[in-house]
């Protein structure tokens, strides 16, 4: 298998209707850090194990120091989502994990409330996963959601991700253990749900 480092080290413009997602910008950060501090971002990922934890906002020099870094990972691809209808960065996607023998990444996204309920997370999935087996080669992404996120696992379902099992009581939250399902599309999958006239998601340009 061809190495993929230089192509992963390669950050793209990925533009859709609703979204472009493009590398980290130094005014990205007051919006990232909204959302990577937003409670139900936190309680959603399982970065925090009780409403309590909550109230801690993100300290800024560590997002500061993170988000300054992910343009020049070579292993990964970090970009921003921003709002076609604003311009302003409403979050993140990000494929890491990277298997190079296995052609396989993890995919996550985050997305702060301006971000939410108007499509902008389908579309960013749709490009990420068309970049991945289009342009990147893989031929598997995978992911984790909560058993308690149910409307991000249908969100999933819709862009052709399929459920691979359980990991029971993955997480504790406010003393409640939660359940963490596992979902995966590969490539072959991927297509198939892509050539369908009413799920297929729009083509990403790529600079």
């Amino acid at each position: 298998m061809a190495d993929r480092a230089a192509t992963f080290a390669q950050k793209p413009i990925l533009t859709g209707e609703k979204v472009v997602l493009r590398p980290f910008e130094d005014g990205d950060l007051a919006a990232l850090a909204e959302a990577v501090g937003d409670p139900e971002v936190g309680r959603l990922t399982g970065s925090f194990h009780s409403s309590a934890d909550a109230a801690e906002p993100p300290d800024p020099d560590v997002l500061r120091d993170w988000y300054s870094t992910r343009n020049q990972q070579t292993d990964r691809l970090d970009l921003a989502v921003v709002d076609r209808a604003t311009g302003r960065c409403v979050g993140e996607v990000v494929l890491n994990e990277w298997e190079q023998d296995d052609a396989s990444a993890n995919f996550r996204i985050l997305l702060g409330p301006p971000g939410r309920d108007r499509g902008l997370g389908t579309e960013a999935t749709r490009l990420v996963l068309a970049h991945a087996f289009d342009r990147l080669g893989l031929h598997r992404v995978s992911l984790e959601v909560f058993s308690f996120n149910p409307r991000a696992r249908r969100a999933y379902e819709k862009v052709g991700f399929v459920v691979e099992g359980t990991r029971r009581d993955a997480l504790r939250f406010d003393g409640r253990w939660v359940d963490s399902v596992l979902m995966a599309v590969l490539e072959d999958e991927w297509r198939r749900h892509r050539g369908h006239p009413e799920t297929a998601p729009p083509g990403p340009s790529a600079t």
